[in-house]
């Protein structure tokens, strides 16, 4: 196996994060509208996902393919400014 495809392998299998742009989960409070009811009984943290997708994404100049987490964000930028440019900025390739 080489060390390109280990790589790859290794982002595909860690923690749900984005491979280009790094987005990941947060913990964030919760709101309500009711000021009183949350002064007294707070309503404690949520975690909030970011929108990750599973890809394909196929890399002409290498001729190969990769299955990557991507974000949104991270879909629209390899869209607009190109798959060998964005994940080798990026660091995956």
């Amino acid at each position: 196996m080489r060390l390109l495809d280990l790589y790859v392998s290794i982002l595909i299998t860690m923690a749900k994060s984005c491979a280009v742009t790094g987005k990941s989960s947060q913990v964030s409070g919760s709101y309500s509208n009711r000021t009183r009811a949350t002064q007294f009984n707070p309503c404690g943290n949520s975690r909030k996902f970011a929108n990750l997708q599973k890809k394909k994404v196929f890399v002409p100049e290498l001729n190969k393919s990769f299955n990557l987490t991507l974000s949104t964000k991270a879909i629209k930028t390899i869209q607009k400014n190109g798959a060998y440019a964005t994940l080798k900025k990026a660091g995956v390739i």
